[in-house]
């Protein structure tokens, strides 16, 4: 008695998308420049846009590893298509949830003013 699966009757002719190795590294090149760029934001003060502009450099690096290393490029637009819309969620989830965070820590603001001049720091000797 034998039991012929059906995805193993016929021999598979597939071999996948091979890349040129100048693709391939630069991508990966690509990623290290986007990597240095994701620290380089960090050491400047850009207020609440050092946040969006992380994220934004996250995006196009996923983005990237997507496209390239998990050949979703040569595959169909549908494709492209649900992962564009899953990072746009994913991406609106974080908006929302970082403005929510206003409403239950408002005093976080207050805080984070400096003091004013004569006065001193509370538990301080002036």
């Amino acid at each position: 008695m034998t039991h012929d699966h059906p995805h193993t009757a016929a021999p598979h002719n597939f071999r996948g998308h091979v890349l040129p190795m100048k693709v391939l590294i630069a991508t990966f090149l690509a990623l290290l420049v986007l990597t240095w760029a994701t620290v380089a934001v960090r050491y400047i003060d850009l207020g609440d846009a050092n946040l969006i502009l992380a994220l934004a450099i996250a995006v196009l690096k996923a983005s990237l590893v997507a496209l390239f290393f998990m050949h979703l490029r040569y595959e169909s637009l549908f494709n492209g298509l649900i992962l564009c819309m899953a990072l746009l969620f994913v991406a609106l989830f974080i908006v929302i949830a970082l403005l929510d965070t206003t409403q239950y820590q408002p005093q976080r603001l207050q805080y984070q003013q400096t003091p004013t001049p004569g006065t001193g720091a509370p538990g301080g000797g002036n």
